[in-house]
């Protein structure tokens, strides 16, 4: 592997964790301590996630519609910093409303951030043969997820909620560093033919993508009723002993090696059974709390949240460029922008159903219904992989 492709693949990791790992989920370990500190219900914090969310799909759907061509990596640099400015600036006021605008711009950058990453280093990798790593740089939001969850606990009892929020802005400054160091101009990549790198994958037309787009859409709407709240549930509950902070360390630390697993499962046996079999097992690691929210069901929970989430991302990612492989900061865009439509509606649905019912139940049903119904729109892709795990043994005797 040339030196820059793992260059970039370290750049884009440390992007994601500014981006995703703390720009984004950062919020779930931090809300139960601002929640003590304000007292906001849990609609409240709903409603504040959702501000995020629909900020990643105003990004998501902006980028996905930008020529930016050439100009990726400036813009990548920008947004970064952007993204560094809103993760301090929530430490700098207790106005709610400064709040639901600072999410805001956060989950719009990120979706930048996320989406031009992805394609820089996706297409780095496949100009450089070696597209199947792709796990390996979606790894970093795991990566971030699990750094977040090691650092604020400590972090807070020190500095309080608003420290933490500028303590971890400050961590992202010395990430950006080295990926403006590590993510640099390669003219060379650029002049890379699709012909040299393209697997021998059999995939669904383009068509089909309709099916992705939806399942995915509907994965977004399940998955972060956990993503938001399971920090809160294991707070909340009488049931559960320990640090609940915990429990998100538990999800990134499971999210870190579940991109490559997925990603090589998915070579093997096929993306859209991967993807199919990742969203079944991520419904069950939703429902877990519902029948009892427990210290081993909250934990149990956490690891196959973590285990699947950005896994699935990785999958039906590499699955939608495989698909339509040209100009892929555009379809990766569209499919992202569907994805956070569904994580936009997510949290304020489950937040206003908790503090309608004052349970976390009901909301995790549904949650893991919509997942489940989003795995079952896969099915009709399921019929072009037959051929293609034949072809790869084949391959492998010859």
């Amino acid at each position: 592997m040339h030196k820059q492709t793992v260059q970039y693949i370290i750049g884009g990791i440390f992007a994601l964790v500014i981006a995703m790992g703390i720009g984004r989920f950062s919020y779930t370990v931090i809300l139960p301590y601002m929640q003590d500190t304000f007292a906001f219900s849990r609609a409240t914090a709903g409603f504040l996630a959702t501000s995020n969310y629909l900020g990643y799909l105003v990004g998501a759907w902006i980028v996905g519609r930008l020529q930016i061509g050439d100009k990726r990596i400036p813009f990548l640099r920008i947004a970064l910093v952007i993204s560094i400015l809103t993760t301090a600036m929530m430490g700098l006021t207790d106005a709610i409303i400064v709040w639901y605008v600072l999410r805001f711009i956060s989950g719009v950058i990120s979706a930048f951030i996320f989406v031009v990453a992805a394609s820089l280093v996706l297409d780095r990798l496949a100009g450089d043969g070696k597209a199947h790593l792709s796990g390996i740089f979606y790894s970093g939001v795991g990566t971030g997820i699990a750094l977040s969850a090691i650092i604020v606990s400590p972090i807070y009892a020190v500095f309080d909620w608003n420290g933490t929020w500028i303590a971890l802005a400050l961590f992202s400054v010395i990430l950006l560093v080295f990926i403006v160091f590590f993510i640099k101009p390669d003219i060379q990549s650029t002049q890379q033919k699709p012909s040299q790198t393209v697997a021998p994958q059999k995939v669904p037309p383009s068509t089909w993508m309709k099916w992705l787009i939806i399942s995915y859409s509907l994965e977004g709407l399940g998955y972060i009723v956990t993503g938001t709240f399971i920090v809160s549930m294991a707070e909340e509950s009488t049931s559960f002993h320990g640090d609940a902070a915990f429990v998100w360390f538990v999800v990134g630390i499971a999210a870190i090696p579940s991109c490559m697993v997925w990603s090589k499962l998915a070579q093997r046996y096929g993306y859209v059974k991967t993807l199919l079999i990742s969203m079944l097992i991520q419904g069950l690691g939703i429902v877990l709390p519902a029948f009892m929210a427990n210290t081993l069901t909250l934990y149990a929970s956490a690891f196959i949240f973590g285990a699947t989430f950005m896994g699935i991302t990785t999958v039906a990612t590499t699955l939608a460029r495989q698909i339509l492989p040209v100009n892929s900061h555009q379809i990766l865009g569209y499919l992202t922008a569907c994805y956070a439509f569904g994580q936009m509606l997510g949290p304020s649905l489950a937040g206003a159903l908790a503090n309608y019912t004052n349970s976390y139940q009901y909301a995790l049903f549904g949650a893991t219904a919509v997942v489940v119904v989003g795995a079952l729109c896969l099915i009709s892709g399921l019929k072009y992989e037959k051929v293609k795990v034949g072809e790869l043994e084949a391959l492998r005797e010859y």
